[in-house]
Parts: structure tokens; C-alpha cells; sequence
């Protein structure tokens, strides 16, 4: 069943993300009057789909993007038989240098688009809701955290200098601002200040490069419960919050993880809130030490909540969408100066369906705010000036009219060859490397 909906939510969310960027260029094409061959979803083989005029709309078997097959326009495809005729007034390469940068430019415009609607959506909904604590409540053990020296109960005063006030600029500060950064942590502990210094090397070497530290508050929420397993025997049900296991108090999914797989195949006690209820139930761990829930860690503490209209939420969701786009380049910046391990920094479909599965099983929104994190990341990443690529196809189109002279067809062919062997690469290493980080 778990392999099953990784699969169904990774299949959702590719579908989602290429259907919106490949109906930009579409769209675009079709309204600047030129004849679309193919609209596929997936990569070839063709799998079934339907010709409806000029176009075949179709699903492709390798669900990993998707294109739109243009006339008259040399792409991946490596499709050169239309050169043998005129230019048609249908065709790509017979438009005006403002059409052509148009229906280039239109499925990184869509991505974009999708992000805001998503992230002004989820605003609209439900604000922003800020978590009113900088206490540390948990220390993962043999963590980053740990072994820097950080305790439960210190309160986070700055970080790298930055002061913090709530939770959530302590996440911002750790994960998006001092990305490739020494973190320089200043707390205060027993009634005096100290700072604390965790070395970015010592990240490296964490899990998802996790610091270790979860806020005060912290409790143990049940997603999940699959049919006929312990849990559910135990009478646990989703969004239950599991307080104690043998009489040993948990806080964090970690020691959940490490209780119940020290029990294989033996008898446990667990004690679960459900509202204000205190409950227990008894139940034998399965041998192969699971008892068949999901589960995450959850911020039970005082928060602020701001709400939004109409109007007050397009400017949050326009600066969520900036906040993607600045952490994406600044991830691609410590790439390049070295501060980030390439290995480390990029994920593949495995990890993408990784990341939809457990933000899908955290709730809706969760989920949503991953699909719109990983829209503006596909925006960004198509409008890369590199051959195969929609940026690649831009600057060539951009370059025959700064210079007055179309490129040479063999050269374009070369190129978007050469780009495209590229990219399978690419691919080829990121499913390795999510296999190898399995």
C-alpha cells in the first residue's frame, strides 16, 4: 500500500506540474496561429491518446515530464524533415521573434503562475499561523545539535547574529537563509548567554542535513493507521498523539522509531491523547518492528495566526514564490563556490515522490505548499540558459535577432543534441544518486 500511494502522489504531482508548464506553450502557440503536433504527457513510447485536428493528445509511458511538439521548430525531438520545404505560415520558425520568446517563455510563466495561485490559495484559507516559541524542546541524539552541545530548554537568542522571535524564523535561519553557512547559534541556558557553533561539514553528515533540534511543544501526530495492524487493534486512530510507550515519555517521532523497532515481536503499552482524553492500548509489535502507522512530529504550542483576504494574500503568496526563488539560486550558488555537495543537493523522482508522500501524509496543505515549492523549482530550472531547455531555445532565438542571422541548422541540431545526451545524463545521475540514498 505505501509503494502504491508514493507512486499515486508522485504521478499526481508530475502530472499536475508538466500538464500546467506544457499548456503554456501550448496555449501560446495555438493563439500565435501555429500548428501543434503533439501534446504528450510523459516521454515517449506513446501509450494512448487521441487526435482531435491537427494535434495527438497523448500520455507517454516514462512518466518522469512532458513536451509539446511544435511545427517547424527544431527541438528534442531532432525532427529536421520540415526544412525541406518553405517555411509555412503555421510553423514556429515563420513567427515573429516576439511570438517565438512568447511560447518559450510561456511554460516557465504558467509554473510561476501556479505557485502564486497555490501559495495565495493556501493563504486565503488559512494565514499564516507562527509558532510563538524559540525554545528548543527536543535534541535529536547523535545529531549535529548534540553533538555541538545544545540542550532541551536553551532558548534560541541568534542566529549568525540574526535575533529570532518565533519558530519559524528560526527555520528560515537554519534551512533557507545560512544555506553552505557555519551556524552560529547564541543562547540563553541557566540564566547566561552562550554561543553555540555547529560547522556546516557537521550537516553534511546529518540525514537530509537535519541540525537536530525540534521546538518546545512538540508531540507525536498520528497521520496515518493501516486496517488490521496493531495500532489500529490498539484502538490509535489519525490525529491522536501518542504521549508515552512503556511507560517511557516520547516527544518526537524518533523515539517512537527507536521503542518500537528495540520490541520486534513483543508486547507494547501505549498511552495516546485523543482532544482531552488520556487513552492506552496494548498490542505486539509486527517482527518486522512496525505496528502500521504514519506519524510526525507536530507543534502543539502557542501560535499567532494572521489572516488574509483577498487582496492582502496575493502580496504573502508573490513573496513566497520570491522566497522559492531566492533559496533555489542560492542553493545553486553554493553548488558552484562548493559549500554544497552536488550529491547532496540534487533529488530525482524518487526523492520527489519521497517528499510528496510525506508532505501528502502531513495534510493538504502540506501538500500543496510542496507542489508550489516544486513548481517555482521547475520554473527555474527550464529557464536555465542550457541547450534542450526552454532558456536554451530562448537565448538562440534572442541571439538571431540581436545578430540579424538565423543559426545555421546543423549548429542548432548539434546543439540541441548535445544539450538534450546532456540532460539524459543528468537524469541518469540524480536516479542513481536517489537509489544510492535510499
Amino acid at each position: 500500500m505505501g509503494i502504491l500511494m508514493t507512486l499515486f502522489y508522485f504521478i499526481i504531482t508530475i502530472g499536475v506540474l508538466v500538464f500546467i508548464h506544457e499548456f503554456g506553450h501550448f496555449i501560446t502557440a495555438k493563439l500565435s496561429g501555429m500548428r501543434v503536433d503533439r501534446f504528450s504527457i510523459g516521454f515517449p513510447p506513446r501509450a494512448f491518446g487521441k487526435k482531435i485536428g491537427d494535434t495527438d493528445y497523448c500520455v507517454s509511458w516514462i512518466p518522469i515530464g512532458g513536451y509539446v511538439k511544435i511545427a517547424g521548430m527544431i527541438d528534442e525531438s531532432m525532427d529536421t524533415e520540415f526544412l525541406r520545404h518553405e517555411p509555412q505560415p503555421w510553423e514556429f520558425r515563420a513567427k515573429s521573434t516576439p511570438k517565438k520568446l512568447l511560447v518559450l517563455s510561456a511554460g516557465v510563466v504558467m509554473n510561476v503562475l501556479l505557485a502564486i495561485a497555490i501559495f495565495w490559495g493556501i493563504n486565503l484559507k488559512q494565514g499564516k499561523s507562527i509558532r510563538e516559541t524559540t525554545e528548543i524542546g527536543v535534541v535529536v541524539p547523535k545529531s549535529a545539535a548534540a553533538d555541538a552541545g545544545l540542550q532541551a530548554g536553551d532558548q534560541i537568542l541568534t542566529i549568525n547574529g540574526k535575533p529570532v522571535h518565533d519558530w519559524d524564523q528560526v527555520q528560515s535561519l537554519v534551512y533557507l537563509e545560512n544555506i553552505g553557512n557555519d551556524l552560529a547559534l547564541t543562547v540563553a541556558r541557566n540564566g547566561s548567554e552562550q554561543t553555540v557553533t555547529i560547522p556546516r561539514k557537521a550537516l553534511a553528515a546529518s540525514p537530509e542535513e537535519r541540525v537536530g533540534i525540534l521546538p518546545a511543544y512538540t508531540a507525536v501526530l498520528i497521520t496515518n493507521v493501516e486496517p488490521n495492524q496493531p495500532a489500529a487493534q490498539m484502538g490509535i486512530r489519525p490525529s491522536d498523539l501518542i504521549t508515552q510507550i512503556n511507560g517511557i515519555p516520547v516527544t518526537n517521532t524518533g523515539q517512537v522509531i527507536d521503542i518500537v523497532s528495540a520490541g520486534a515481536g513483543k508486547k507494547i503499552i501505549v498511552r495516546y491523547k485523543r482532544g482531552e482524553q488520556e487513552l492506552a492500548g496494548t498490542g505486539t509489535v509486527r517482527k518486522d518492528a512496525r505496528i502500521g502507522i504514519g506519524l510526525v512530529d507536530a507543534y502543539t504550542g502557542p501560535v499567532r495566526h494572521e489572516a488574509y483576504n483577498v487582496f492582502t494574500a496575493i502580496p504573502e503568496a508573490v513573496k513566497g514564490a520570491a522566497e522559492a526563488t531566492r533559496l533555489f539560486v542560492k542553493s545553486i550558488w553554493q553548488i558552484i563556490v562548493g559549500k554544497i555537495p552536488f550529491s547532496k543537493a540534487v533529488g530525482g523522482p524518487i526523492k520527489i515522490a519521497q517528499y510528496a508522500t510525506q508532505s501528502a501524509e502531513i495534510g493538504f496543505v502540506s501538500y500543496l505548499s510542496f507542489m508550489a515549492l516544486l513548481s517555482m523549482s521547475l520554473a527555474l530550472l527550464n529557464i536555465l540558459p542550457f541547450p534542450g531547455l526552454d532558456g536554451g531555445h530562448f537565448v538562440m532565438v534572442l541571439i538571431e535577432r540581436i545578430t540579424g542571422k538565423e543559426i545555421p541548422t546543423k549548429i542548432k541540431v548539434v546543439v540541441q543534441q548535445v544539450g538534450f545526451y546532456l540532460l539524459l545524463l543528468f537524469m541518469a545521475f540524480v536516479l542513481y544518486n536517489d537509489i544510492a540514498n535510499l
